[in-house]
């Protein structure tokens, strides 16, 4: 249980990819950790690409980011819905602010861009959008995860054991 006690904020809508989202959520769970999902409304049932539905917990209106140890962006698609949402800009940028683990993978990647938080951010993602990436000012790796700091990052489903594990690390070090 080493993260008992810590609380986590998921993103979530329409399009995640399914694996993206509950296999960080189900993994957290299991160190000990608190997870929520906010959605753009409270109690709404989400789809993932692949169909598995999530149910949000909060709206991101109604998410306190003081009231969290870390954020999760799934990837998919559904990270260019999110980005247009104000309140999760202002929550993704209030981790980066306040040095809170943040965790993206894949195209979420495309959050953190529009928060404007990645200038001289060491990152990976999926190909698909590393030149998103480096126009955003990272230095974008090809590896299975990235740690710079308090934001860790992984390339695509089959790297979530690693990005997992660097997550938890971090979580736990705050």
């Amino acid at each position: 249980m080493e993260l008992s006690g810590k609380k986590v904020l998921s993103f979530v809508s329409d399009d995640f990819e399914d694996l993206e989202l509950w296999y960080p959520v189900l993994r957290l769970r299991e160190a000990g950790a608190e997870v929520h999902l906010a959605g753009e409304a409270a109690d709404t049932v989400y789809k993932g690409k692949y169909g598995v539905p999530a149910t949000s917990d909060i709206s991101f209106e109604d998410a306190d980011p003081d009231q969290y140890d870390a954020l999760l962006v799934p990837g998919g698609w559904s990270p260019d819905k999110l980005r247009r949402y104000n309140s999760v800009l202002a929550i993704t940028r209030h981790f980066h602010t306040h040095k809170k683990a943040i965790g993206q993978i894949c195209h979420a990647g495309w959050v953190l861009i529009s928060a404007g938080i990645l200038d001289g951010v060491n990152v990976t993602s999926t190909p698909g959008i590393k030149d998103d990436m480096t126009n955003a000012g990272a230095t974008w790796h090809d590896e299975a995860v990235v740690v710079d700091g308090h934001i860790v990052s992984s390339r695509r489903p089959p790297d979530l054991p690693d990005y997992l594990r660097e997550l938890i690390k971090v979580i736990q070090a705050q």
